[in-house]
C-alpha cells in the first residue's frame, strides 16, 4: 500500500539549512495498522505531510500502490489526496460556518460532486454520523459540539470518500482519556469494517500497543521498527 524510500527534507533557518528528515524508509501493508512514535521535533509531522502529499520531499520516493506519487502531475496528486488518502488531525479543522453534515460532505463537494451524486454522498454522510452517535447533532455547527463530537465529525469526513490510507496525527491529543479511548475504538472499528490502512501518530504507548507495527523516530530517522499482534 505505502512504501517510503530515502525521504529527505530540509528547511532554511536563517543562514543555515536544517535537515529534518535523513533518508527515511517506511512500509505499510494494505489493511495494516502502523503507529509512528517520537518526541516533538523528531520529524513525524514533516514525514506525515510528505506521505499525505502536502509537502514535497527534497529527495526520495512515496509509493502509493506502486505509483511514485511525487512524480505525478499535480492534478493527479490532488486526486490521490481526495480519493485515496484520508486525514484526521489533533485539531479537528472543521469549518466553523458549516454544520456537522456540511463539514462531513465537504470532500465530495471539493471532488466536484453535484446533483444526484452529491445527494448520495450527503445520505452516506448522514448515515455515518448517525452510526457515530451524532444523529441529533447533524445541523449543529462546531462551536456547539464537544471535542469528542467534533473529532467524530472529522473521522466521518475523512472516511466519506472511502480512503485506502487514513493518516491520523495525534487524533486523541486534544481529548481527555475516556473520550480519546472512545474515539480510538471508533477509528479501529471502522478500520476493521472498511479495510483501510491506518498510519497513526501518538505519544501514548498504551494506544500504540493496539497497533500491529510500531515505528520510533528520533532526529529525523527511523530508530526502531517492531511488529506485534494486535490485542483483541
Amino acid at each position: 500500500m505505502l512504501t517510503v524510500r530515502g525521504v529527505r527534507r530540509s528547511f532554511q533557518a536563517g543562514e543555515r539549512r536544517l535537515e529534518v528528515l535523513h533518508g527515511v524508509n517506511l512500509d505499510l501493508a494494505a489493511h495494516g495498522r502502523l503507529c509512528l512514535m517520537g518526541s516533538s521535533g523528531a520529524g513525524k509531522t514533516t514525514l506525515l505531510n510528505i506521505i499525505g502529499l502536502l509537502d514535497r520531499p527534497d529527495e526520495g520516493q512515496v509509493m502509493l500502490h506502486g505509483q511514485d506519487a511525487w512524480n505525478l502531475p499535480s492534478s493527479k496528486r490532488a486526486g490521490l489526496r481526495n480519493r485515496v488518502l484520508g486525514f484526521v488531525f489533533q485539531f479537528y479543522h472543521l469549518l466553523p460556518e458549516l454544520d456537522a453534515l456540511e463539514n462531513t460532505t465537504l470532500p465530495a463537494r471539493l471532488a466536484g460532486a453535484r446533483g444526484a451524486k452529491l445527494r448520495e454522498f450527503r445520505s452516506k454522510a448522514k448515515s455515518s454520523l448517525e452510526a457515530f452517535g451524532l444523529g441529533q447533532r447533524l445541523h449543529h455547527r462546531p462551536g456547539k459540539l464537544s471535542g469528542g463530537e467534533q473529532q467524530r465529525v472529522a473521522i466521518a469526513r475523512a472516511l466519506l470518500m472511502e480512503p485506502q490510507l487514513l493518516i491520523a496525527d495525534e487524533p486523541t491529543g486534544n481529548l481527555d482519556r475516556a473520550t480519546g479511548d472512545r474515539v480510538l475504538d471508533l477509528l479501529f472499528e471502522e478500520q476493521q469494517k472498511r479495510g483501510f490502512a491506518l498510519l497513526l501518530v501518538t505519544h501514548d504507548q498504551r494506544l500504540a500497543n493496539r497497533c500491529e507495527q510500531i515505528v520510533h523516530m528520533e532526529d529525523g530517522q527511523i530508530q526502531a521498527d517492531s511488529t506485534t499482534p494486535i490485542p483483541h
